[in-house]
């Protein structure tokens, strides 16, 4: 395997039979060709100074053979028309490798025409995940069951007080951008913060959304980790309301050590799940449609 030559502009990392590995980007061969429309939508010049988690993203089968474009018969998402999108809402908690084999199997219902896209609530026992890019030494103490995802990213802790949001979406009926699914991820999180008049914010280098605090202090309120397979979307989002910030020390949270945690509640608002589950909806279907 061949080292860190260029493809386009991004950095080439290696290949083996099955899948070309672009910047931290898992792509089926026959999507190499296509990279920049996939990773950055249609003519975007690429974002190299933004880390979206985008470690694994498995995309094949929805393409136009005249022009390595998305299906032209796809909705548009800057359209904002509205999609059947269903919600729910686990009650209690979800035990995390029945909540990724549920995903798996709704996601490919959806790349097949079966199902609906999906939005689905839950909370999780207390875990830790590790992102295809989770290094060994960012877990530092195993306290809790640890589990190897698909996911983007790194590690992240999910417990009680953690709302997560699997988003499972069909992107080849919104205007496959991939990038810009993530940036209206971040958009979801910070607007879902807003209903509570909390300053969610992106930054420089950093995933997730993030809230200043006094003396100059940053603290992350929000996490991002997605996979795609098939043009549909499956992982998604978490945000703290009100979990035990304590059990993110057995980690380095998204591989990120100079930097803090918080919540909800730590920020001193008293609000509940249901509260939040509210906020998610609504700012949801302002980003999404």
């Amino acid at each position: 395997m061949d080292d860190n030559f260029a493809l386009g502009d991004r950095p080439f990392v290696g290949e083996d039979q099955h899948r070309i590995v672009l910047a931290g980007v898992q792509l089926d061969h026959g999507a190499a060709a296509h990279t920049q429309e996939l990773v950055h939508g249609n003519d975007r010049a690429a974002e190299h100074d933004r880390n979206f988690d985008f470690d694994a993203i498995e995309i094949g089968g929805h393409v136009s053979p005249v022009n390595d474009q998305p299906d032209p018969r796809a909705l548009m998402v800057s359209e904002r028309l509205k999609f059947d999108v269903e919600w729910r809402i686990a009650p209690g908690l979800t035990a995390y490798p029945e909540a990724v084999a549920f995903m798996e199997a709704r996601a490919a219902a959806i790349a097949d025409g079966h199902a609906s896209e999906l939005v689905w609530l839950v909370e999780h026992p207390p875990i830790y995940t590790a992102g295809t890019s989770a290094k060994d030494g960012d877990l530092l103490d195993a306290r809790f069951p640890v589990f190897k995802t698909g996911r983007g990213g790194q590690f992240t802790y999910h417990g009680p007080g953690q709302r997560v949001g699997y988003v499972m979406l069909d992107l080849k009926r919104r205007g496959g951008d991939v990038r810009g699914f993530v940036r209206d991820l971040e958009e979801w999180l910070i607007r879902t913060l807003a209903h509570f008049n909390v300053k969610g914010e992106r930054r420089e280098g950093r995933v997730g959304i993030w809230v200043a605090r006094s003396g100059g202090r940053e603290d992350k309120i929000a996490a991002i980790g997605v996979r795609v397979r098939r043009w549909v979307t499956f992982h998604g989002v978490s945000l703290n309301v009100d979990p035990d910030l304590t059990h993110f020390s057995g980690i380095v949270p998204c591989g990120i050590s100079e930097h803090g945690v918080t919540s909800l509640h730590d920020l001193g608002l008293a609000v509940t799940m249901a509260d939040v589950d509210v906020a998610m909806k609504a700012a949801f279907s302002e980003v999404f449609g």
